[in-house]
């Protein structure tokens, strides 16, 4: 079985709020079902019921749907992380107003959108609009760009177009991204499920699944390893690593088979880059054989998985970028 270590630093407790992060990531990573970027049911996005202040729904609402790359759950989320809703706000970078505008981004793209005259960057009447349109500006720009549109076009609202276009997707500053984590993180708080039962119960069954199997994974954390379990009484409550990640998606009556080589054929495979918590992620000896799947695990997000890796070990997190990794299936879609 595999054998990597649990990255140094992430005591009990830091596992423990890395977790409660990466369940909202289940729902914040697949938000985008929901609103903008590709609206599968058409109907345009929707805000939740009082996520947002009252004085700037309506404004959220309307220029949240400007482009198909935003929606007004990412507007609303992007606009609390810039501001927390503070119309006055001002940054030590000189970023002002509810949307942070720098005044030499905000003398090329602050617009006037209330019509009085003026595109004042302090009016969240005209800043709220100029922050969708610039996002949908910035979305054309980069739009070649490998990678997830909505993360490339937030990473450019942060580090600029041209960052993202030299690095080929969102750049590597610890700002940038932390900036898309917790916009992509929040995003599902401020989205409304879609009004049509049928298409709620397409999307959202999926997410709540996996969500549920990362959830039910979490648990095992700590049990130990036992070639071949599978969880019961009998197996003393252990697991292997195909038993685990068995044992969670049946806890979501969601039946895959129970051995890694065969739970590769459970569903679609998204590559590295699509990656969404409850994934099963595989790792193999030969790279071009999926035959030589040799061990399994559940990603959680973050570049981790819950796994059960060797025996003598416990049930724990990984990483699981690695040479030996294989590739992904998503049994929730299957």
């Amino acid at each position: 079985m595999r054998k990597v270590l649990l990255a140094a630093g992430i005591g009990v407790g830091g596992l423990a709020c890395f977790m409660a992060l990466l369940l909202v990531g289940v729902y914040g990573a697949a938000a985008g079902l929901l609103g903008g970027a590709g609206r599968p049911d058409g109907s345009g996005g929707r805000l939740a019921a009082n996520t947002v202040p009252p004085e700037y729904a309506a404004l959220v609402q309307r220029w949240g749907n400007l482009c198909d790359t935003l929606s007004p759950a990412i507007l609303a989320a992007q606009l609390n992380q810039e501001s927390g809703w503070r119309a006055d706000a001002q940054s030590h970078a000189a970023a002002q107003g509810i949307a942070q505008f720098i005044p030499s981004t905000w003398a090329t793209h602050g617009i006037d959108a209330n019509g009085d005259g003026r595109a004042d960057v302090w009016d969240p009447e005209d800043a709220i609009p100029s922050a969708a349109s610039y996002d949908c500006s910035l979305a054309g720009y980069v739009e070649d760009v490998p990678g997830d549109p909505v993360d490339n076009m937030l990473a450019a609202y942060n580090a600029g177009p041209y960052a993202v276009i030299r690095y080929g997707g969102v750049p590597p500053y610890e700002e940038t991204r932390n900036y898309v984590r917790i916009i992509r993180a929040a995003e599902a708080s401020f989205a409304a499920p879609p009004e049509d039962p049928e298409v709620r119960q397409r999307v959202m069954a999926p997410m709540e699944q996996a969500a549920g199997a990362v959830n039910w994974a979490q648990e095992q954390l700590g049990t130990p390893y036992r070639w071949g379990g599978d969880g019961t009484p009998e197996d003393g409550g252990e697991f292997d690593c195909s038993g685990l990640t068995r044992a969670a998606y049946a806890a979501m009556d969601v039946r895959i088979p129970r051995v890694a080589n065969d739970q590769w054929t459970a569903g679609p495979h998204p590559d590295r880059d699509e990656l969404l918590p409850g994934d099963l992620v595989f790792f193999a000896w030969d790279l071009d054989d999926s035959r030589s799947i040799h061990h399994v695990g559940i990603y959680v997000g973050g570049g981790y998985m819950i796994n059960a890796p060797y025996t003598g070990a416990v049930v724990r997190f990984d990483p699981i970028d690695s040479p030996d990794y294989f590739g992904a299936t998503r049994p929730a879609a299957a």
